[in-house]
């Protein structure tokens, strides 16, 4: 009979055997990104079998899976608008009405190819950077609302705030409109309880969750891979895009953040069309609905209304798109800058293609000024976007950090034409993992506007000299180094 030690020996032995395995199946599973793999593979080491689980549900690659159909063929609309914008700018008839955009032709054709991104006019915009102030207007938008409601948040708190809008969405839709709620499985389905939406079905409201997780959402392998957009279309002709999402955080009464500063748009006009694209597309992937809306109209109210001629196009990123659109966006822009690039975001994590586009526009002589929060709200991430934040002032940048509570604006402004905002942040996760959207917007007085407001928010923020970043505490840097290691993986 074994003894005690011999069948211990045994178990170990077979279990490290199995982690070897394991470890290959990660190995040969994701041989594109070397890095990546190689932290990976350290993790299912190092953990035995429960490397293997965290892997199973952050690390896998599910670009390659079939759940997503990412060739997918341009519908008969979309790709006739396309081809059309696509021959109007190779023959420079598009730019005769729009001679300032024409020195961004090459991304506007970009994202025309990579993304179908219709550049579509006849928009009015209008921006909020106070949570209370954009969901005063969202509500009275919804309150009018004659037709439909289309919603996807990531985030959607069962607190007042939450409870408030649903009860709106209920009341529209016994009112007979179309409304549909569409929340994110981490962000939104392990939030949201089946007794808080009852009532909203029960009066005829649609709900579904985005990539929901089993046993009530508990466990998720797909928890990664998070639908981040934050999208309203009402009536088809008003959409709302941008950083919020529903919690009482973001109305500021949160101790821990205090005043809470971000960017949400509120379009009227074409682009609606393209971001009302996206919410079905999303919309259809999660609830299996039958395909019933392949080609929504625009609606004719717009059509006959007189609006500002703002371009915009619409751009998305994801899973379930073949390139990185949005950093491809943010990367093209950078590339492009003759003056000045400003940055907001919360989370200053990019991939090296970003650091080094920043760098050579500093050497080029454009002034780069990077807005970033002064307190953390995860805390791994907070400090790889400090250790970045170095690299970009000891190449000659400016970063600032924001004092007046938290900044969670995602907004990148290029000299005098070109801005883009949305969901998207300025890191990995969001280039790569995380289902995003942004706008972007080709305006000189869009541009000034957000501009006068990055003027506001550096009045309410600290610039971080060369001499407090060589200073920071030994504390400070051991965290930085730890996580600049694992930034791949944020």
């Amino acid at each position: 009979m074994p003894t005690l030690a011999v069948i211990y020996f045994t178990i170990f032995s077979n279990m490290w055997r199995l982690n070897i395995i394991l470890a290959l199946i990660v190995l040969f599973g994701n041989r594109k990104k070397p890095q990546t793999t190689f932290l990976r593979m350290i993790i299912v080491i190092i953990l035995p079998i429960f490397g293997f689980i965290l892997y199973l549900m952050f690390g896998q690659d599910f670009r390659k899976s079939k759940k997503f159909d990412v060739k997918k063929k341009k519908d008969d609309v979309i790709g006739k608008i396309v081809g059309i914008q696509e021959r109007q700018i190779e023959s420079g008839n598009f730019f005769k009405t729009h001679e300032e955009l024409k020195e961004y032709y090459q991304l506007l054709n970009m994202n025309l190819e990579s993304e179908s991104s219709i550049i579509s006019e006849g928009n009015s915009i209008k921006f909020f950077y106070d949570g209370k102030d954009k969901f005063d207007c969202l509500f009275e938008d919804i309150r009018n609302a004659k037709k439909s409601i289309d919603i996807e948040y990531y985030i959607f708190r069962r607190d007042d705030l939450g409870y408030k809008l649903l009860s709106l969405l209920t009341k529209k839709a016994k009112e007979g409109l179309n409304v549909r709620l569409l929340v994110d499985g981490f962000g939104g389905g392990t939030v949201l309880k089946p007794r808080d939406v009852r009532k909203f079905k029960k009066a005829g409201g649609k709900f579904s969750i985005f990539f929901p997780g089993i046993f009530g959402s508990i466990f998720n392998f797909r928890i990664n891979y998070r639908d981040h957009r934050k999208i309203v279309i009402i009536d088809d002709e008003i959409s709302y895009v941008g950083g919020f999402n529903v919690g009482k955080e973001y109305l500021g009464k949160d101790k821990k953040f205090g005043y809470w500063r971000d960017t949400h748009a509120r379009i009227y006009g074409y682009a609606t069309f393209g971001l009302k694209i996206r919410f079905l597309k999303d919309w259809y992937f999660a609830s299996k609905d039958s395909l019933a809306e392949q080609n929504p109209e625009i609606s004719q109210n717009i059509i006959q209304e007189k609006l500002e001629d703002i371009p915009i196009q619409v751009i998305s990123s994801g899973p379930d798109t073949e390139e990185k659109n949005i950093k491809n966006t943010f990367l093209k822009m950078i590339l492009n800058a003759k003056k000045e690039i400003i940055i907001q975001t919360p989370y200053f994590v990019p991939d090296s293609a970003i650091i080094d586009a920043l760098k050579i526009a500093l050497l080029s002589g454009v002034r780069v000024r990077i807005l970033i929060p002064d307190k953390p709200d995860h805390m791994f991430i907070y400090w790889a976007t400090t250790s970045y934040a170095g690299e970009i002032i000891d190449a000659g940048g400016e970063v600032y950090t924001y004092n007046n509570g938290f900044t969670h604006s995602k907004v990148v402004i290029v000299d005098d034409t070109v801005s883009c905002l949305g969901s998207a942040n300025m890191d990995n996760r969001s280039f790569s993992l995380n289902f995003e959207t942004n706008i972007i917007i080709y305006s000189k007085k869009v541009n000034a506007s957000l501009k006068e407001q990055f003027e506001k928010d550096i009045l309410n923020s600290s610039k971080i000299t060369m001499a407090d970043y060589e200073h920071r505490k030994i504390i400070v840097k051991i965290k930085e180094a730890f996580s600049i290691l694992f930034s791949p993986l944020l």
